[in-house]
C-alpha cells in the first residue's frame, strides 16, 4: 500500500481487453480504477463479488447494471453490488472512467503486479 499522493502518469496502464488500461492503485480495503476505454472499445458482461462504485469522467458511455442500459454522460455516477452482471461499451467515442471496488479485486491487483516486473 502507498500512503500519500499518487501522480497517475507514473502508474503503468495495463490493456484488459482491446482499447480498455487501467490503472488501479490500492490500499488494504479499497482500489481505485482509472480506466481509459477508445472508441467503440467493450467491457464483456461480468460479475464479481466486490461492490463498486464509479463515475464517468469524460465521454458518453453505454452501461448496463443488471440487465438496465443507459447512456451516460460526465458526472453520472454509478453502484453496482457485489454479484452484478454489468458491462460497458464505448459506443460514442473514448471515456474516462473512475471506479473505487471494495474489497480489494485480487486479479487486478495481481495483474499490476505482474506488469510492474516486467518494467
Amino acid at each position: 500500500m502507498h500512503a500519500g499522493f499518487l501522480d497517475l502518469n507514473q502508474i503503468p496502464a495495463v490493456e484488459v481487453f482491446p482499447g480498455c488500461r487501467l490503472r488501479t492503485p490500492h490500499g488494504n480495503n479499497l482500489m481505485l480504477s482509472y480506466l481509459e476505454m477508445d472508441a467503440g472499445a467493450v467491457i464483456p458482461s461480468h460479475s464479481h463479488p466486490h461492490e463498486q462504485a464509479g463515475i464517468l469522467l469524460q465521454g458518453k458511455l453505454d452501461l448496463t447494471i443488471d440487465g438496465e442500459t443507459q447512456t451516460v454522460e460526465p458526472g453520472a455516477m454509478f453502484l453496482i453490488p457485489g454479484g452484478v452482471e454489468h458491462m460497458a461499451v464505448a459506443n460514442h467515442g473514448p471515456v474516462v472512467v473512475l471506479d473505487v471496488f471494495s474489497p480489494v479485486r485480487e486479479d487486478y491487483a495481481e495483474l499490476m503486479k505482474s506488469h510492474n516486473k516486467t518494467d
